[in-house]
């Protein structure tokens, strides 16, 4: 019995001895692993300009465009992007049922006038006869209330009538003003009712950029902050302009605030241009890096720090470890983002690849041009 257990347990203890040697093994590979070449940066003086929102050039009066009557859509004149003119026919729907309205309103009206002039002789004969004691005083009464009443149905036949006559006119879409049709929401041969949208005007005159911002953005906005808007078509040039109206609610899905810049009068612009506009950026920061430095480490940022721990590849390169270190955002800007706290001037910060790395990895110190960068000499930025 002896004998039978004595190799199973010198078999399972050289299998341990194995999986040891393995392990030294794999931890002596990663150990041994060369640094890799890193793109590193350090922090530069925040942008002041660096707050930017993408935006869109649109009208300063833009109104939906409605029948005030219900019917059948008969015929569309334009279509979105047309410039129209004040009082030009936009659409128009069946005037069939409006014009047999009005038809009723005015035969209505000429009956309450035929009533009013049988009430009037019958009251002027009623006086004759009251002078020469011929009838009572009740009938004369009740002649004058009869030929007041006829004259108040004339009044109110006459009122419906202009009701009927200005519904036959309604039958008519007609632009409100100069301008360009921006949508088009209906179509002909469509039932609209009264009131629904069929066309958007953006009516001539003053243009302005419409912006969302961001919540942690807001605060540092106000009515008639001057901003700078620059054109994605004109790229590098800038037109001054002003925030005109900042909604004081967030929008329930996107989380922004809406806002609206003014532009110049003399601005050339677009409807429906691109553009950014850029706002000072009064966050206090001292510090800066690039957009894509920053690492998103359980839904709050950070930034790759490298640590040189005083050797050198042998291309001249300082090597250092890297370290994970919370941070403090500013607004985010085009390129850049402004940094509260969390870093010093004097930091490396990797630059790219932020998402290939993992905490504690040697790398080497590269620059944007592929130069190793010895941690004595600063990096050209």
């Amino acid at each position: 019995m002896v004998r039978s257990r004595l190799p199973s347990t010198s078999f399972a203890a050289a299998l341990a001895l194995a999986g040891l040697l393995l392990a030294g093994c794999g931890h002596d590979r990663s150990a041994a692993e060369p640094p890799r070449p890193a793109l590193v940066v350090q922090p530069a003086a925040p942008d002041r300009g660096a707050q930017a929102f993408a935006g869109t050039v649109v009208a300063r009066q833009q109104s939906p465009l409605s029948f005030q009557i219900g019917g059948h859509l008969v015929r569309r004149s334009v279509d979105m992007g047309a410039r129209v003119s004040k009082g030009q026919v936009l659409a128009q729907i069946d005037p069939r049922d409006v014009a047999l309205q009005t038809d009723a309103a005015q035969a209505a009206l000429t009956t309450a006038r035929a009533d009013l002039q049988l009430a009037q002789a019958q009251r002027d004969r009623y006086r004759a006869l009251a002078g020469k004691q011929a009838v009572s005083r009740a009938q004369l009464d009740a002649a004058e209330n009869d030929f007041k009443a006829a004259s108040a149905r004339v009044q109110q036949a006459q009122a419906q009538y202009e009701v009927a006559r200005n519904q036959a006119g309604y039958a008519s879409l007609r632009s409100p003003a100069d301008g360009v049709i921006a949508q088009r929401l209906a179509e002909a041969g469509q039932v609209v009712a009264a009131g629904q949208p069929i066309f958007t005007l953006a009516a001539d005159g003053e243009r302005e950029v419409q912006i969302a911002i961001p919540e942690q953005s807001v605060a540092g906005f106000k009515v008639g902050m001057p901003v700078q808007v620059e054109l994605w078509t004109h790229q590098g040039a800038t037109i001054p302009g002003r925030i005109r109206e900042l909604s004081p609610v967030a929008d329930a899905q996107a989380r922004t605030y809406a806002a609206r810049v003014e532009l110049p009068a003399a601005a050339v612009v677009e409807l429906g241009q691109s553009a950014r506009v850029y706002a000072a950026d009064d966050s206090g920061a001292r510090l800066s890096v690039p957009l894509a430095a920053v690492y998103e480490s359980d839904g709050a940022p950070a930034l790759w720090v490298a640590t040189p721990d005083g050797r050198q590849a042998r291309d001249g390169a300082a090597i250092a470890t890297l370290h994970l270190r919370p941070v403090t955002l500013g607004p985010w800007g085009a390129e850049r983002v402004p940094v509260l706290s969390g870093i010093a001037a004097g930091d490396w910060i990797l630059a790219a690849g932020v998402h290939l790395v993992r905490e504690g990895q040697k790398v080497e110190l590269i620059d944007r041009d592929d130069r190793p960068i010895a941690v004595t000499r600063p990096l050209a930025k």
